[in-house]
């Protein structure tokens, strides 16, 4: 059986929905993928995917759908996608057993 490209918490896949009901525009789901940015090399990135790509990864997991740049999967196979609320600040989190360090402010990481 191949590796699980990617997991999803409850509050992500809770979170995924209330974006895409407030979009206004009907969507596949959402796209995530990584690109150079910040001090430690790569950032998550994610979009609406208005269609599949036919080399998207794609994650169906607690009613949403979620699909992986065909350039990303190599960087995030095995990573859990969580949604944290917290005083200071909200946002998803991406728990990546391939990376192997983080800048200090969590911009961005390395594998």
């Amino acid at each position: 059986m191949p590796p699980v490209p990617m997991t999803i918490t409850d509050a992500a896949a809770e979170r995924v929905k209330a974006m895409l009901a407030k979009r206004g525009k009907p969507s596949v789901g959402i796209r995530i993928g990584v690109r150079s940015k910040g001090c430690s090399g790569m950032s998550y990135t994610l979009e609406y995917a208005d269609e599949r790509s036919q080399f998207d990864e794609i994650v169906e997991d607690k009613g949403v759908i979620v699909l992986i740049d065909p350039k990303a999967t190599m960087f995030i196979l095995g990573t859990e996608m969580d949604y944290v609320e917290e005083k200071m600040q909200s946002g998803f989190v991406f728990r990546n057993p391939n990376e192997k360090g983080r800048c200090g402010c969590g911009e961005s990481f390395h594998v």
